[in-house]
């Protein structure tokens, strides 16, 4: 029996005029991992606050997991907090009930441009946690736990993988890695989660059943022991974890288990009724639908 379940090619999505993303998830064939229910892959983009600044918009009922490879986005959420984030840092919002945020470019970079890249994934709360109060936790470069392997470096973000546990408290049972791998190093895959995956955002990799090559996820069975090796430098994100509580509604920013919640929420926004983020005043008009 094949060890792959399926493999998931990155789509482009136009975010604003000249800045596309590569969506990973949801598929149509899977819409999650674990509770991962979003995975977008950004850049590497020379970008500009003209290009990639994210006016202030609505979340709820997920958390958003914000990862870097090279660059800086500036948070500000309606909490009242203003992080900078960089590489091998961790910005784990968590929407609840209901958050409002922005992503912009830091003020006049250097050069006038920031060399992006990263990936930003939703996490899907568990229904009994879809109201609860937002909250946002940063986590810097010194606090994550690593792991050295021969040619590995492996970076635990969330959750438990490898024998440690990331800092942030998840609020279901999950793991969420980065990968630097150089050539010919090889992982293995945590094999005590029903749902696990890999994305390749640089270079190639090898699984039980052959190639997986950049912009494309590899969704694995559950009990297939499953061993990565690097044919190139390649830098891999690997999630999964336990089945959601249920199926999840996805529309625009908002995550939900009851389709009323995510009606009540585009009411909410519409009348502007959402927190504001302090110090800002534009913000994204609901879509139609």
């Amino acid at each position: 029996m094949a060890a792959t379940e399926l493999l998931i090619e990155a789509r482009g999505r136009e975010l604003a005029p000249g800045f596309e993303v590569r969506r990973i998830l949801p598929y149509a064939g899977r819409r999650h991992v674990g509770p991962f229910v979003f995975l977008d892959h950004m850049g590497p983009v020379e970008a500009t606050a003209a290009l990639a600044d994210v006016r202030p918009h609505p979340h709820i009922g997920l958390a958003t997991v914000t990862w870097l490879f090279s660059g800086e986005i500036v948070h500000r959420d309606s909490l009242g907090h203003v992080q900078t984030i960089r590489p091998g840092e961790l910005n784990w919002m968590s929407a609840g009930r209901a958050i409002t945020h922005s992503e912009r470019m830091p003020k006049d970079p250097p050069g006038g441009t920031v060399h992006l890249h990263g990936v930003q994934a939703w996490v899907a709360l568990p229904r009994a946690m879809e109201e609860s109060e937002p909250f946002f936790t940063h986590v810097g470069t010194d606090v994550l736990p690593v792991i050295y392997d021969p040619g590995a470096r492996l970076t635990v973000i969330a959750g438990t993988a490898f024998g440690v546990t990331a800092p942030v408290a998840v609020p279901s049972p999950l793991f969420y890695v980065e990968a630097k791998l150089a050539p010919g190093a090889e992982v293995a895959l945590p094999d005590d989660y029903a749902e696990r995956a890999i994305y390749v955002a640089e270079g190639c990799v090898t699984t039980p059943d052959g190639e997986v090559g950049q912009g494309t996820m590899a969704v694995f069975h559950a009990a297939a022991p499953i061993r990565l090796r690097a044919e190139t430098g390649a830098l891999v994100m690997l999630l999964g974890g336990a089945p959601l509580d249920g199926e999840r509604h996805i529309h625009w920013n908002f995550v939900a288990s009851d389709r009323a919640l995510i009606e009540r929420a585009r009411r909410e926004w519409q009348d502007g009724l959402f927190p504001k983020v302090p110090g800002e005043t534009e913000f994204i008009p609901l879509p139609p639908g």
